[in-house]
């Protein structure tokens, strides 16, 4: 990993919150492909062998180019972390990945804001899955109590790719969280894009999931799993366009209320082709109170329990 002299204690800085989170801080080593940005900087890069990562400042936003060459199979994933360590600010980030025909890649995306109590975060990525390529894409948050995010992904996924994208928001405030995702797949392509976010107290949370199956036979699964607690507000649409033949989608939406939380939810389904099949299951309902007695009973308090089972429906 290169560093600049003058960025050494920022980016160690950064190591020290990895490991106060539990994170792995083998990414940071020198056979992981990564960029390290922090604000509007570049901490680190590190090329490996089939990636080429590109990365530069262009007003106040970081821009980095991801190329992943034909063919590859890379035996450890691509380490993408933007970081903020001050308590207010701004920062966007700007992502173009291109993975070549027939590779296999996982990336691993970390936003680190652990004293945010007055930034926004804004994120926006493009990519291009070649034809046969598999792309894993997970994007995990650790977020202070005052953090604004905006994320926009989109995804053109070619013959015969495969992608799928996971993002999780767990065990930190989402504040303000708007989302976006969007998947194209050409002729057999297939999908599943999994979103969980846990919102509290007066945190405001805006999800969307839209995939467009134009080719023939392609897939897609959208799974969204939403918490909300307190005073919280939720608001998920998954939209699936069933365009060419024989295409499959389904949708799944489960939220959790608590307290005087407002949660919404809304499956999009459109058939323009009589040959897409697509389908749709959505669910609104409060902790299983079963459950929590349950747990009571074998010596947890009501938190603890609701805690539990929380973690549970969230996989965190």
């Amino acid at each position: 990993m290169s560093i600049k002299l003058d960025h050494v204690g920022e980016y160690e800085a950064l190591i020290a919150l990895y490991e106060k989170e539990g994170l792995d801080t083998s990414l940071f080593g020198d056979r992981i492909a990564a960029i390290i940005v922090s604000g509007d900087k570049i901490l680190g890069l590190n090329n490996t062998p089939g990636v080429k990562i590109r990365g530069e400042v262009v007003g106040s936003a970081v821009r980095a180019d991801v190329r992943i060459a034909e063919g590859v199979k890379l035996p450890f994933p691509v380490h993408l972390c933007t970081g903020y360590l001050g308590d207010e600010g701004y920062q966007k980030v700007v992502f173009n990945i291109k993975v070549g025909r027939g590779s296999k890649v996982k990336f691993i995306s970390h936003c680190i804001f652990p004293y945010a109590r007055d930034f926004t975060h804004e994120a926006v990525t493009t990519m291009e899955v070649g034809d046969g390529a598999s792309v894993i894409y997970e994007d995990e948050h650790v977020h202070g109590e005052g953090v604004r995010m905006m994320g926009k992904t989109e995804v053109n996924i070619g013959k015969k790719g495969e992608y799928t994208g996971r993002f999780s928001l767990l065990k930190h405030r989402a504040k303000e969280l708007k989302l976006e995702m969007v998947a194209r797949l050409a002729d057999y392509a297939v999908a599943e894009m999994t979103s969980k976010v846990r919102s509290v107290k007066d945190d405001r949370v805006e999800m969307k999931e839209a995939a467009y199956l134009n080719g023939t036979a392609s897939r897609v699964n959208l799974k969204t799993t939403a918490v909300a607690f307190g005073n919280a507000v939720v608001s998920v649409i998954n939209e699936v366009y069933g365009i060419g033949d024989y295409t499959k989608g389904h949708v799944e939406c489960r939220e959790i209320v608590k307290d005087n939380a407002d949660v919404q939810t809304v499956p999009l389904l459109r058939v323009k082709n009589d040959k897409a099949e697509l389908t749709h299951e959505a669910s609104i309902g409060k902790i299983n109170e079963a459950q929590l007695m349950q747990l009571m009973a074998k010596g947890l308090t009501e938190a603890e329990a609701v805690d539990m089972i929380i973690r549970g429906l969230l996989g965190g």
